[in-house]
C-alpha cells in the first residue's frame, strides 16, 4: 500500500487552561435531554483510532479501559499511547469526558474508551497498515463503536475489507467526512475511509446549523454534527477549541452510545448494526442544504419528539 493516512486537517481556535461546563455543541445536539432519562452510554465501549490520548487527563482517566499503540512512536512500544499531537485527546473528550473532576462533559459520559493509537508524531500521520491493524484489534476486543477522525486520498481494498469485517461483527464505524470541501454542493470531495458505504460519514456544520465551507460534499455523507469551535480536552490536563469534521464525528460516536442505551432498553434486546443506524437517522433534523453536504440532516437526539410535536400541531391546524 502506497502513501499514508493522516489526520483530517483541523484548525486550533483557542487553548484554555480550565473548563467547567457542558460544551455548547453537546447541548445543541440535545444530549443532556437523554442524560436526564438515564441514558449516558453505560455499558458501551468506543474505540478511538487516532493520535493516542492523555490517559491521565482528569476528565478521561476513569473512562479509559485500555489501549494499544500501532505506530512507531516510542520505539513501537505497544503499551504507550501518549498523544504528541492533541487531536486524539480532543476527540476522546467529545465522546466521553466526565466532569467528575470539575471539567467538561462529553456526549456519552458513562461510555468506556479503548485508545487505539494509529497515527504518530506531532503531525499525526500513519501507514495504512497501522489503521487496518487498529480496526482489526478494536473488532477483536468486541467494541461497540469505532470512531475515526482521519483519512487519506487512496481507496485501499484492504482498508475497506477490515471495515466490512468489523461491521459484519456488529461494530458501528464512524468517520469524519474530510475538510477538503469548497462549499459547492456540485463538486465532490472524497476521503477514505469516510467514502466507503459501510461507514457512517459525518460532515460539519456550525452551531447555527449552517454547513461548514470546508466540509466534504458527496453522496456518502450520512449526517452532520457541530464541527466549529468545539471545546474539549487536550493533553497535559488542558482544554481547547478545535474546528473540523474531525470534531463533528465524535459527537456522532458518543450519540450512538446513548442511542444504543435508549433503544435497546425500549426493544428489550440487543440491536443489530443496521437497526442502530436506523435509530440514528431517526434522530436527525432535515436541513435546507443539499444532501451532498448534510446527508440525512443534523444530529438532534430528541428529533422524534420534535417531529411528533410538529405532526400533532399540523393535525390540529387541519381540523
Amino acid at each position: 500500500m502506497k502513501g499514508e493516512i493522516r489526520l483530517i486537517p483541523y484548525e486550533v481556535k483557542a487553548n484554555v487552561m480550565e473548563a467547567k461546563e457542558t460544551p455548547e455543541s453537546i447541548q445543541e445536539i440535545k444530549a443532556p435531554e437523554l442524560w436526564s432519562s438515564g441514558f449516558k452510554g453505560k455499558g458501551i465501549t468506543i474505540a478511538v483510532l487516532d493520535t493516542g490520548c492523555d490517559t491521565e487527563h482528569p476528565d478521561l482517566k476513569d473512562q479509559i479501559i485500555g489501549g494499544k499503540n500501532f505506530t512507531d512512536d516510542d520505539d513501537g512500544d505497544a503499551e504507550n499511547v501518549k498523544d504528541y499531537n492533541g487531536h486524539g485527546t480532543h476527540v476522546a473528550g467529545t465522546i466521553a469526558a466526565t466532569d467528575q473532576n470539575g471539567g467538561i462533559l462529553g456526549v456519552a459520559p458513562e461510555a468506556k474508551l479503548l485508545i487505539v493509537k494509529v497515527l504518530g508524531g506531532e503531525n499525526g500521520s500513519g501507514k495504512y497498515e497501522w489503521i487496518i491493524d487498529g480496526i482489526n484489534y478494536a473488532a477483536e476486543q468486541k467494541v461497540d463503536i469505532i470512531s475515526m477522525s482521519l483519512g487519506g486520498p487512496s481507496n485501499e481494498p484492504a482498508l475497506q475489507e477490515a471495515i466490512q469485517n468489523a461491521v459484519k461483527s456488529g461494530v458501528l464505524v464512524v468517520c469524519a467526512a474530510g475538510n477538503e470541501g469548497d462549499g459547492d454542493e456540485r463538486t465532490e470531495e472524497f476521503s477514505y475511509p469516510a467514502a466507503y458505504n459501510e461507514v457512517i460519514a459525518v460532515g460539519s456544520v456550525s452551531l447555527a446549523r449552517e454547513s461548514s465551507e470546508f466540509s466534504n460534499a458527496n453522496k456518502e455523507i450520512d449526517l452532520v454534527a457541530p464541527g466549529e469551535d468545539i471545546l474539549s480536552t487536550l493533553p497535559n490536563h488542558k482544554y481547547g477549541r478545535l474546528t473540523g469534521t474531525s470534531m463533528a464525528a465524535p459527537h456522532v460516536s458518543g450519540a450512538l452510545a446513548i442511542i444504543k442505551n435508549a433503544e435497546e432498553e425500549a426493544f428489550q434486546r440487543k440491536l443489530t448494526e443496521p437497526e442502530v443506524y436506523a435509530q440514528l437517522v431517526r434522530r436527525t433534523l432535515p436541513l435546507k442544504q443539499s444532501k451532498a453536504l448534510v446527508g440525512n440532516g443534523f444530529l438532534y437526539l430528541t428529533a422524534p419528539d420534535v417531529l411528533l410535536e410538529k405532526t400533532l400541531e399540523a393535525d390540529l391546524l387541519s381540523l
